[in-house]
């Protein structure tokens, strides 16, 4: 059976990460995706290294699923013509600012007094009734105002970025769900309407649900910011000749960590014998954590967390996760021939439908591919 998605038609005037990471997601859903370029191009086209110009691999791997046309929107025939495109959608997403979307004749009012059940969605860098409105608004940007590079720097000296682009596809999942709740919604009420999702208030949502922490309360009951998750003890531990992830969590997988380690001592501390205390505490409890792990090896302990049914993992690599069991049994990478860049790798659909499945029907189109679709 075809993606749960069939059906919908969705013109996409998105570049970069936010917008793209979106309808890939609704195009491996199901949706017919139709990628509307400037004569420039999506920028990510550009990343490094690519096989051949205009093909980068960011690109490739945000915008499989679709079709590709050219069109600039600034001149009256193309304006037309994408017009046409969007009186046939049920979703218009870009993320084109809101004033360059008016001087167009693209912003929401216009098109959906021109198609009441037109879905039309702004991806935005902040809300449009704030004082950022027209600031321009990249991962990196929005990381930084955030707060989340503060929050990733705490340990480390000063603000860090996170290494990844966190903010567009945080951001990206919010616009992939705002979208599919108006359809759902249309589906009730057989009207459209206009979406706006900013990156900005998405991603201090996002960092605020356990960082706002004591100033939940008025008043504040105590300082912002997770104290386990803000420990510069929490990170992978050291083994004597790697790293694991270990996280016992409950009462009771503390105890049998300490049991295992041989630190009866420890399992009796009154600072580690329940969650309350432990809150209290993380930074001498994984302090010490990490001075029992270093003690014997990686496979000892992998051995030894397996049996006693304590949570951890192996510290992979980007390079492990081609080796990783789990992902090999799901065959989640696959390698795909794209009619252009001969063979690439392909991450599958991770979402899982037992009737609709999801499906990659094409891989990323070359610029204006399609152009016999206007």
């Amino acid at each position: 059976m075809a993606g749960p998605l069939q059906g919908v038609r969705v013109v996409d005037m998105t570049s970069v990460g936010m917008g793209p990471y979106a309808t890939q997601i609704l195009g491996d859903m199901g949706a017919e995706i139709l990628k509307v370029e400037a004569p420039e191009g999506d920028v990510f086209r550009t990343t490094a290294p690519a096989a051949s110009p205009g093909m980068g691999p960011a690109y490739l791997n945000l915008n499989r699923n679709k079709r590709s046309v050219t069109l600039d929107a600034k001149q009256p025939e193309d304006r037309e013509k994408l017009l046409q495109l969007i009186d046939e959608a049920d979703v218009f997403v870009s993320n084109v600012r809101p004033a360059a979307l008016k001087r167009l004749g693209l912003d929401p009012v216009t098109l959906c007094e021109r198609s009441p059940r037109l879905i039309h969605c702004s991806a935005v860098g902040f809300g449009q009734d704030g004082p950022y409105a027209g600031n321009p608004a990249f991962d990196d940007i929005i990381q930084a105002l955030s707060g989340l590079a503060d929050l990733q720097g705490r340990n480390q000296g000063g603000p860090a970025y996170v290494n990844t682009i966190v903010a567009d596809k945080v951001a990206g999942l919010s616009l992939t769900s705002a979208i599919s709740m108006a359809l759902y919604e249309r589906e009730r009420s057989g009207l459209g309407q206009s979406i706006e999702v900013p990156m900005f208030e998405t991603l201090v949502a996002f960092t605020l649900i356990e960082h706002l922490s004591g100033h939940t309360y008025v008043p504040p009951l105590g300082p912002m910011g997770y104290s386990r998750v803000l420990s510069p003890q929490r990170r992978p531990y050291r083994t004597s000749d790697g790293y694991i992830a270990l996280l016992p969590y409950t009462d009771a997988q503390w105890q049998r960590f300490f049991t295992l380690a041989g630190r009866d001592d420890l399992a009796a501390d009154p600072r580690y014998v329940s969650a309350v205390s432990r809150a209290q505490n993380f930074d001498a409890l994984y302090q010490d954590l990490a001075d029992i792990v270093v003690e014997f090896s990686t496979e000892r302990w992998l051995s030894m967390l397996a049996e006693a049914d304590i949570p951890h993992s192996r510290v992979n690599t980007l390079e492990d996760l081609f080796e990783d069991p789990h992902l090999k049994q799901t065959g989640f990478f696959q390698q795909m021939e794209h009619p252009t860049e001969g063979t690439v790798v392909v991450p599958s659909i991770p979402l899982r439908f037992s009737r609709t499945p999801g499906e990659i029907r094409n891989l990323a189109p070359r610029q204006n591919a399609d152009h016999d679709l206007i």
